[in-house]
């Protein structure tokens, strides 16, 4: 099948092999004009790895590459000037000042001094930095090093945005901000792929993949990657969950258990049709089963354990992930491609 010049990304078939390590395999990827398209997964997993492929940075060693209707690798120098790319690690010159970066990228794209004038004044408003426009970036905070990396991102005017873990190192609040600002550039047409380790920040993607030791799990809108999890969530409320964790985890029907303050989060195959009273026929036999004597006060004891402390809840990114990735069940290892 040709690729689709209309797709702001259109990736099929792609591998990237370092040596005997293969980075990113059967890379099968598509982002819609306009629209913010979230990579989730760990460190090391290949999101770095598939943006420098997809910007023209590095060769695949297996197959083909569209972005904004260009061949790539062949035509990137034309791409660049289409794109912006913003790092991980904050890549501007910390002994230039705020203004001074901006005018400094706006020289690279050959902006003339009135157009580099009225960019750099728009754009130090829109990021809120006027206070800092004489500051070094050196002296920054997180907030407003990230702040001044996407404002330099942004000096073309690009197409298409790639990010690459750039909330990774700001808090909460700036976290926010920034992603309120993404939204602002996707209304006015911008496409954006972002990579992140953040469960909240995929949540918010218009589409998601999640990517595993190169190799995409899931992928499709975020609500509709749950409603198809082959999983249920069971919160189980109570003390001494510890020794419930531990019984639990020895069901091959139990992908992950994980606590939670005074919860614990069980997820259950889905072919368990009724999985409360499962889980509590389960409980009960493994208790039997491991501690024939009488149990001392610290034990748990699985015999006292009530249907009202089990409750049936919707799934979350964090859910997902596990089903999908190293701790899920054979069958939800299989990649996902759910498109709604």
């Amino acid at each position: 099948m040709p690729l689709n010049a209309d797709l702001a990304i259109d990736a099929r078939g792609v591998d990237k092999r370092f040596g005997d390590l293969l980075a990113v395999a059967e890379l099968d990827l598509q982002v819609q004009k306009g629209h913010i398209y979230g990579f989730l997964g760990p460190n090391g997993c290949g999101k770095s790895t598939t943006i420098r492929m997809l910007t023209g940075l590095l060769t695949p060693t297996r197959g083909e590459i569209s972005v904004l209707g260009m061949a790539i690798p062949q035509q990137a120098e034309a791409l660049r000037r289409r794109i912006g790319y913003m790092t991980q690690k904050f890549s501007l010159y910390e002994d230039l000042s705020v203004r001074e970066n901006l005018q400094f990228i706006a020289d690279i794209y050959g902006l003339g001094a009135r157009e580099s004038k009225r960019k750099i004044d728009e754009l130090i408003d829109t990021y809120h930095l006027d206070a800092q426009r004489q500051q070094l970036a050196g002296t920054l905070s997180g907030g407003q090093k990230q702040r001044l990396g996407l404002a330099c991102a942004c000096i073309n005017e690009p197409e298409l945005l790639f990010l690459d873990e750039p909330t990774s190192a700001v808090d909460p609040q700036n976290r926010r901000d920034f992603w309120e600002q993404l939204f602002d550039l996707s209304e006015r047409g911008t496409s954006i792929l972002v990579t992140t380790h953040y469960m909240d920040e995929a949540q918010r993607c218009h589409q998601l993949a999640i990517m595993e030791s190169g190799h995409i799990r899931a992928k499709g809108n975020p609500q509709a990657l749950l409603e198809a999890m082959p999983l249920h969530v069971i919160e189980i409320a109570g003390h001494r969950l510890r020794q419930l964790k531990s019984h639990l985890s020895q069901f091959s029907e139990i992908p992950s258990a994980a606590q939670l303050g005074d919860r614990l989060r069980v997820l259950v195959d889905k072919q368990i049709a009724d999985p409360i009273p499962w889980l509590l026929e389960k409980s009960r036999t493994m208790t039997g089963q491991l501690t024939p004597e009488p149990l001392s006060p610290n034990q748990f004891n699985a015999s006292q354990l009530k249907p009202n402390q089990l409750s049936l809840v919707s799934p979350n990114l964090e859910d997902l992930f596990v089903s999908v990735t190293g701790k899920g069940l054979k069958t939800s290892r299989e990649a996902a491609d759910v498109t709604r």
